[in-house]
C-alpha cells in the first residue's frame, strides 16, 4: 500500500465548468486500475468554477459493492462539521501477502469440497449457452462432460453425476428466455467512456410521487424510460418492443463476517419505451416493477450470488475472453439494455475533516459488453443526483440523454400539476 500512488490531485481547466470535469471524470475511470495494488484511487480534483472541489473515488467491483461502497464513503465523512480527525494514532499494519502457493491451496480445498456440484453448474451454464446463442457445440460440450471426463477424477465425478439427481438447490435459473430489443447502445463496448450528471428534486419528485399514487423508484424509471424513448426517437433507433432494464438488489442482512464483499443481486424489468403518455408510463412502470419482484421472490436471491463460487474461474475467464474477440455482444440480442439503478443515500449534511461541507452525491458506475450504458441514481439530503455513465464511441451524446432526464422530470410535473421549487431548463433537441 502507497498513499502517494493510492491518492491523487489533479484539476480542470479554466473555466472549471460541469463539461469540463465530466470529461475528466470520464478519463479518469475508463483507466484500469493497476492489478499489482489494491484495487482503489481517490482523486482530489481542483479547479472548478464554482470554488468548490471535488472528489473521485474509484474502486474496482471486484473488492465491493455499492452498499459496501457507501458505507465506506461514510467513513470519509462527518455529520458535524466541527468534528476532529478520526483515528487514535495506532499503527496500522496490513494483512500478510498469501503466496501464489497459499492461494492454489485454498482453491483446491474449496473446490474439493463441492466437486460435483460445481461440475453440475457448469454443464448447465453451457446448456444455457447454447440456448442462448443457438450453438450446439455448448451442448455437445455438455453431453460430452456427463458422458465421462478424461482421467480417474473425472471418470469418478462422471458417475456421481449419473448417479446423483440433480437437486433444484445445485443448478443455476434458467435465463430469461424474452430478450431485449437491438439499440445502438447495445454492442461491444471500447475502452473509452463518457459521464454526464446532473441533479433534481427530492422533494419535487415525491410531490409527483404522491401526486400519482406512486413510488419515488417509480418515478425515476419513468423518466429514465421516457427519456430514452426520445432518446431512441432523435437516432431514428426507437424499437417496437420495451426496452429491459436490470436493477440491482442488495441481498445485505446486515449479519455478514465481511462487510466488504460483493451481496449484491438483480431483477429484471420491463421499461415502457413504447408508451408516450408520461403519466402512463409511471403506472406501467409501477406494474412492471411488480411483476419482477415476484418473479425475484421465487428464487433464493443468496443462491444466485454464490453460484459464482461455483462457476471454474479458468472457465470463466476464457469464456469472456471468448466473447470479446468473437464480439458475441454485436451478434445477439441482449437480455437486457441496460442496468438503471436508485440508491437512498444519506438524509443528513455530510462533512470532510475540515468542515468542507458534500454538496453533490454523483454516483459513477460501470459497463460492460452489451450493455453501453448505466444510469444510477443516488439520493442525498433533499436531492436526487444523477450520474450516466456510457461507451464513448456507443453514445458520444451522453448529455443529450441527461438532459432529457430532466426534461422528463419536468413534462411529469406540468402533467399533475405538481409547482417545481427551481425551473427546469435545459436545451432538448425538437
Amino acid at each position: 500500500l502507497d498513499l502517494d500512488f493510492h491518492i491523487r490531485e489533479t484539476a480542470v481547466a479554466p473555466p472549471g465548468n460541469e463539461e469540463q470535469l465530466s470529461e475528466l471524470v470520464a478519463r479518469l475511470i475508463a483507466r484500469p486500475l493497476d492489478r499489482s495494488r489494491p484495487l482503489w484511487e481517490l482523486y482530489v480534483i481542483e479547479g472548478l468554477g464554482s470554488g468548490d472541489f471535488a472528489v473521485l473515488t474509484k474502486i474496482h467491483h471486484a473488492t465491493i459493492d455499492g452498499a459496501a461502497g457507501a458505507a465506506m464513503t461514510a467513513m470519509l465523512l462527518d455529520t458535524d462539521p466541527a468534528a476532529p480527525p478520526s483515528g487514535n494514532g495506532a499503527t496500522w499494519t496490513p494483512e500478510r501477502l498469501p503466496s501464489s502457493a497459499e492461494l492454489l491451496g485454498r482453491t483446491a480445498v474449496e473446490l474439493a469440497r463441492r466437486p460435483v456440484k460445481a461440475v453440475r453448474l457448469q454443464v448447465r451454464l453451457l446448456r444455457e449457452l447454447g440456448r442462448l446463442t443457438r450453438n450446439q457445440g455448448f451442448d455437445l460440450l455438455a453431453d460430452q462432460i456427463r458422458r465421462g471426463l478424461p482421467g480417474p477424477a473425472g471418470r469418478l465425478v462422471s458417475r456421481a453425476l449419473g448417479a446423483e439427481t440433480p437437486s433444484d438447490d445445485d443448478e443455476p435459473p434458467a435465463a430469461p428466455r424474452i430478450t431485449a430489443p437491438k439499440t445502438p447502445f447495445n454492442a461491444t463496448i471500447t475502452p473509452h467512456r463518457r459521464f454526464a450528471f446532473r441533479t433534481a428534486s427530492l422533494n419535487d419528485v415525491k410531490a409527483i410521487k404522491n401526486a400519482l399514487g406512486a413510488t419515488i423508484n417509480d418515478v425515476v424509471m419513468a423518466v429514465c424510460s421516457g427519456a430514452l424513448r426520445r432518446y431512441l426517437e432523435l437516432h431514428d433507433a426507437l424499437p417496437d418492443q420495451n426496452l429491459r432494464a436490470m436493477i440491482p438488489v442488495s441481498i445485505r442482512t446486515g449479519d455478514e463476517e465481511d462487510p466488504w464483499t460483493n451481496r449484491v443481486s438483480a431483477i429484471f424489468a420491463t421499461l415502457p419505451t413504447t408508451v408516450d403518455d408520461p403519466v402512463l408510463r409511471v403506472k406501467e412502470v409501477h406494474q412492471a416493477m411488480d411483476s419482477a419482484k415476484q418473479q425475484f421472490d421465487l428464487i433464493p436471491a443468496d443462491v444466485l450470488v454464490d453460484l459464482s463460487q461455483l462457476a471454474p474461474p479458468a472457465l470463466a475467464i476464457r469464456a469472456s475472453r471468448v466473447a470479446a474477440r468473437t464480439r458475441l455482444a454485436d451478434r445477439t440480442n441482449p437480455p437486457v439494455n441496460l442496468v438503471v439503478s436508485n440508491v437512498p443515500g444519506p438524509r443528513e449534511p455530510l462533512y470532510l475533516t475540515g468542515g468542507a461541507r458534500l454538496k453533490g452525491y454523483y454516483p459513477v458506475s460501470t459497463i460492460v459488453d452489451g450493455q453501453g450504458l448505466n444510469i444510477t441514481v443516488q439520493s442525498y439530503v433533499d436531492r436526487l443526483d444523477f450520474g450516466l455513465v456510457a461507451c464513448r464511441e456507443l453514445m458520444p451524446d451522453l448529455w443529450t440523454l441527461m438532459d432529457l432526464i430532466m426534461a422528463e422530470i419536468a413534462a411529469l410535473a406540468a402533467a399533475t400539476g405538481v409547482e417545481l421549487s427551481e425551473p427546469i431548463a435545459v436545451e432538448v433537441p425538437a
